[in-house]
């Protein structure tokens, strides 16, 4: 198979990295992993995408999770269309935010109340400033491999694009902040009583992606989440989910409501917002009391609860909320990663897959993956090869072995039949490196 003709996205890379750094607005973007241009995409559709030079690719990243309705949903555009006539920004309470938030809180199991945010960095941001608040303690304890956003204090083992360029953390982040961050294994609750007996009077949370989905897809062990639950509650800690990926995504309610384990705070993104920016973080009453303007813990937010986000946001949650949407987007995403699976094998290459919900992912290693260190042993040349071969084929992954894989409701069985077909004839190019 050939290579793309990239002539377009080729000439706007060269404009673009005169004026931004990179040439993109996020890292992992400018393909730098896996090597190449990265096609500029110039319209989506349905499980779609198409770039500037012609190329129609079948969507695997769904602006990194969001689109669980897939690309320019009639819907979520009338919506955004009828929000827009309106006015696009008030700085003031419009009825949305609070139809969104009635929503949400009857969602989620742990949820009283909602303050929505304009990104998950924002979210993970603030819930950590709670948190200390509400306990009175400076640090928090979070995973190897799990991202949190680019906050300060969360710059510390992130996984994700940070593990995608090969840096530790970020210059420009004071040792001060990063020594108030406690980090162990993903998946290692012998790891987590250690780090309680400790720092535990001086920990404020666990902060936790309860399916890692920055170092790969990576789902808890059983009774990790529990045992999570349990010594937060010892030690008097609040546990913190951060849902800005499951959130919506893997099950109505989230991860937290398909293992039955209730969390003190949770942070929402991606999906709450429609394919907008927007995200949020709730949690008990008396915790999210400590808020102002009626508590005195400070956040605040010009574009936040915005009537575009709110408008695409309510669109969303409200179909995701019908019968069998989920039972649906589990069986995409099984067929994708079983599919995978078995390619993998028919070619003789070292393959393990997961997936749960609307989401999946891969390694190019025998397995188990239960944590960033065994995620870091996958073949990375495998990858890339896999990667370049697949998007020569039509198919759009992530470009980066760290990250989960989306289906949307969109996605038709051809369509993921298609992509195994192509993934086959992926494998047996990849087979050939050793």
């Amino acid at each position: 198979m050939a290579p793309l003709d990239q002539k377009n996205s080729k000439a706007l890379m060269r404009r673009a990295r005169k004026v931004i750094p990179g040439g993109v607005n996020s890292p992992v973007r400018a393909y730098g992993s896996v090597g190449g241009t990265p096609p500029f995409i110039q319209s989506g559709r349905g499980a779609t995408v198409t770039d500037v030079d012609g190329h129609t690719y079948t969507d695997y990243v769904g602006s990194w999770g969001p689109l669980i309705l897939g690309h320019a949903d009639r819907e979520v555009l009338a919506a955004v269309k009828r929000a827009a006539s309106a006015g696009t920004s008030f700085g003031a309470p419009t009825e949305a935010e609070v139809e969104i938030a009635e929503l949400v809180c009857s969602a989620l199991p742990s949820v009283q109340q909602v303050r929505f945010v304009s990104s998950g960095t924002e979210a993970t941001m603030s819930a950590i400033r709670l948190a200390r608040a509400a306990t009175g303690r400076r640090k928090i304890l979070k995973f190897e491999g799990c991202y949190h956003g680019h906050a300060d204090a969360l710059l510390v083992g992130a996984g994700s694009g940070v593990a995608t360029l090969g840096i530790p953390g970020s210059p420009g982040v004071p040792e001060e902040f990063t020594r108030l961050t406690v980090q162990v294994p993903y998946n290692d609750l012998s790891s987590v009583a250690s780090a309680f007996k400790r720092h535990g009077p001086d920990l404020a949370c666990v902060l936790v992606e309860p399916v890692a989905g920055n170092m790969g897809c990576v789902p808890p062990l059983p009774g990790f989440l529990q045992g999570l639950r349990e010594m937060c509650d010892r030690h008097g800690a609040l546990l913190v989910f951060d849902e800005v990926m499951t959130g919506f995504r893997v099950a109505w309610g989230g991860a937290q409501r398909h293992y039955r384990v209730k969390p003190d705070l949770t942070c929402l993104g991606k999906v709450v917002g429609g394919g907008l920016p927007a995200a949020a973080y709730g949690g008990r009453r008396d915790v999210m009391s400590q808020m102002a303007p009626v508590g005195p813990v400070y956040q605040a937010g010009t574009l936040s609860g915005n009537p575009l986000a709110s408008a695409a946001g309510l669109v969303t949650l409200r179909r995701l909320s019908e019968p069998g949407v989920y039972d649906a987007l589990a069986e995409r995403s099984q067929a994708m990663a079983s599919g995978l699976a078995e390619a993998a094998e028919e070619a003789g290459v070292e393959f393990t897959t997961t997936s749960i919900g609307g989401m999946f992912g891969f390694f190019f290693h025998p397995g188990p993956v239960r944590n960033f260190e065994d995620a870091k042993k996958a073949h990375g040349e495998r990858f890339r090869r896999f990667f370049a071969s697949m998007l020569e084929a039509g198919v759009y992954l992530a470009p980066s072995p760290y990250e989960a894989g989306f289906v949307s409701l969109a996605h038709s069985r051809r369509e993921i039949a298609r992509t195994l077909d192509a993934a086959a004839a992926a494998f047996r190019k990849v087979a050939k490196i050793r």
